[in-house]
């Protein structure tokens, strides 16, 4: 539990910190399709094939908190940071340094409590690999979609 709550500190107060791109409207929709797009890829996962769990493999309190507060962070250090008006190069290196990232982190959250928190049943690092650049592109895809959506209505 030590480990979450440094991490769900850390994370924050980065995303809150240093963003410099993103509005109050794009926080709250990043933050709510976060959640909402994590439950359903979970509920599935995690739930019902128990490929991984946080804490324990039944639903509780204490694994929803990753759910809330960390995950949606660090989607929101991502998108601050992304390199949205450079070559295709530069979006291909933030996003694999980005994945590195995770991979490490998730690693870290695999270690014994009191700091870590996460584990893995069928589910390995490599599923986190292969996965991650396909959500976090939805990610962005769905950041775009929402600023076109502002532009639209005159917001911003």
């Amino acid at each position: 539990m030590i480990g979450l709550i440094l991490a769900i500190l850390l994370f924050n107060l980065i995303a809150f910190k240093k963003n410099k791109i993103l509005t109050g409207n794009q926080i709250v929709h990043i933050w709510t399709f976060t959640i909402a797009f994590q439950f359903i890829f979970d509920m599935f996962v995690e739930f019902k094939y128990h490929g991984y769990w946080y804490f324990d493999k039944e639903i509780d309190l204490t694994g929803l908190v990753p759910h809330l507060f960390l995950v949606p962070a660090v989607n929101m250090i991502f998108l601050n940071w992304y390199p949205y008006k450079k070559g295709i190069a530069k979006q291909i290196f933030y996003m694999i340094f980005f994945v590195l990232f995770i991979l490490l982190y998730e690693i870290v959250t695999l270690l014994p409590e009191p700091w870590g928190y996460f584990h893995y049943g069928w589910w390995r690092i490599w599923h986190t690999a292969v996965m991650n650049p396909i959500l976090l592109l939805i990610l962005l895809g769905y950041y775009k979609w929402i600023c076109k959506l502002e532009k639209n209505a005159g917001c911003k």
